[in-house]
């Protein structure tokens, strides 16, 4: 039914045909070669470990490991992964200069309740034979993890489709912080939290600690998952990564939430003192 020949883009073909463009999915997820491949999910896992490692700091820590790789190559695949050094950031989405950037909510704030603020971020997923990309919602107070997609472009279809089920599901927060990439920074994601009176806030140039949960998610995620599993397709992916993401809600406690599971928090709310 999609025929990705044809003139109209996939997007606008998604649109007319009402199918959700992050379920629509090329054989191969992208066409990098199985050597490029292990090198990607090195320099994923290094990057989780230390995410101010740039294309020389990268090109170093791989040697360590016996793989060889020049700076142009890593360069290349840490932007088709979405890894950008900042020093001390971490960025996974790139900016784009003509998207209106919002100020930073949550400096000195006092985050005591759930649903008070949801984030969002994407994260690089390797598979067998290719990679995906992962989207989740939080809520920040209790870490639950409200929705999540997977897509294989960075667009911002998948991101809003994320947005609008946590939306649906667990009811709007009063603030919504993202980073500055351009999924988040788009009329259609910053549309949605307009119609729904959500104010909306953006990660500072510098500030690695403002989206810290949703990276702990991902270290999570990636140590206790993704890198033990070579999923075989898209499918196997999804339907892994979900049941995870269900563990991680209702079994995996947090010692920073006093040994309580996400969902305990979430639903059964009891005061506490907490800021951002």
């Amino acid at each position: 039914m999609i025929d990705r020949n044809h003139s109209l883009p996939v997007t606008r073909q998604c649109l007319l045909l009402d199918v959700a463009r992050s379920t629509v999915y090329s054989t191969e997820p992208k066409g990098e070669s199985p050597e490029n491949l292990a090198i990607m999910e090195a320099l994923d896992k290094l990057y989780i470990d230390r995410p101010t490692r740039g294309s020389r700091s990268m090109k170093d820590a791989l040697e360590d490991q016996g793989i060889v790789a020049g700076r142009h190559k890593i360069r290349r695949l840490m932007a088709l992964m979405g890894l950008v050094a900042v020093y001390p950031k971490v960025r996974t989405t790139m900016a784009n200069k003509a998207h209106k950037i919002y100020p930073y909510l949550l400096r000195a704030l006092r985050i005591d309740r759930p649903r008070q603020v949801y984030a969002a971020d994407i994260t690089y997923i390797p598979m067998a034979k290719g990679f995906v990309y992962l989207v989740a919602v939080i809520d920040w107070y209790s870490r639950k993890v409200l929705s999540h997609r997977i897509s294989n472009t960075m667009d911002d279809g998948f991101c809003v489709e994320a947005l609008e089920e946590a939306i649906a599901t667990y009811g709007p927060p009063e603030i919504f912080n993202t980073d500055q990439g351009s999924q988040f920074t788009s009329l259609a994601f910053t549309g949605v939290l307009h119609r729904h009176g959500i104010k909306i806030s953006m990660d500072g140039k510098g500030r690695w600690m403002d989206n810290v949960y949703v990276e702990r998610l991902w270290r999570s995620l990636k140590y206790e998952e993704v890198y033990l599993k070579a999923y075989e397709s898209v499918a196997d992916a999804k339907r892994s990564i979900a049941i995870y993401l269900d563990y991680f809600n209702r079994e995996r406690k947090h010692s920073s939430l006093g040994r309580r599971t996400p969902d305990d928090v979430f639903f059964n709310h009891l005061p506490t003192s907490k800021a951002a």
